[in-house]
């Protein structure tokens, strides 16, 4: 896409770019905002994300029309066809629902990921829990505070599944809630059997 708009740089820089720009970046906490205005206020700190990412890939970058490159992105991320599930994720979820069990997202994504969780028939689900919505962001545990308190449940009764080992799992940790990350999975299959596992064996 940034090709189309005058700019041509390799997909690792790129990539470490935006590693290294997510991790100083503010959360996309917004207090005190309205729907609508967390929806823009959403799209613009993606706006200087994404800026932010082509400068310090490259300082020399310059864009025939950076907005209009922006606006194809976001619209792009908007769409089910631009993720994939994990494989497994989409025969997990209603296994999980016919154990009696409650599942939700909790992410520190924006407002387009009901939408794309839809796409990808990552169904049924009872919640979708964003940033916007809880007033916090992970790791900071008031945002695992709010998931259980929206989910009507207490915080040692709940498991949090993430693949990354600080934001997700040490945090939910923190938290009070167990977590499991991914990669100690052999597949997403092996979850239901890790979870039964994990209820058997006291809480810390």
């Amino acid at each position: 896409m940034a090709r189309q708009y005058g700019v041509s740089l390799p997909a690792w820089r790129l990539e470490d770019a935006f590693r290294r720009v997510l991790a100083r970046t503010p959360a996309m906490v917004f207090p005190g905002a309205t729907p609508a205005q967390a929806r823009e206020r959403e799209r613009t700190w993606w706006r200087s994300v994404v800026r932010a990412v082509f400068r310090a890939a490259d300082q020399m970058a310059a864009f025939a029309d950076f907005d209009a490159l922006f606006d194809a992105l976001f619209a792009h991320y908007a769409e089910p066809g631009a993720w994939r599930a994990a494989p497994g994720a989409v025969e997990l979820l209603p296994r999980l629902h016919a154990t009696g069990r409650r599942v939700a997202v909790a992410s520190n994504f924006d407002h387009r990921l009901p939408a794309i969780l839809d796409g990808l028939r990552l169904t049924p689900l009872d919640a979708v829990l964003l940033p916007a919505d809880l007033g916090a962001a992970k790791p900071d545990p008031a945002f695992f505070a709010a998931v259980a308190a929206r989910l009507a449940t207490k915080p040692i009764e709940a498991l949090y599944v993430g693949d990354e080992p600080e934001q997700d799992v040490a945090a939910a940790r923190r938290a009070g809630w167990r977590a499991v990350d991914v990669a100690t999975l052999a597949t997403l299959g092996a979850l239901p059997a890790h979870i039964d596992a994990l209820e058997e064996t006291p809480a810390p």
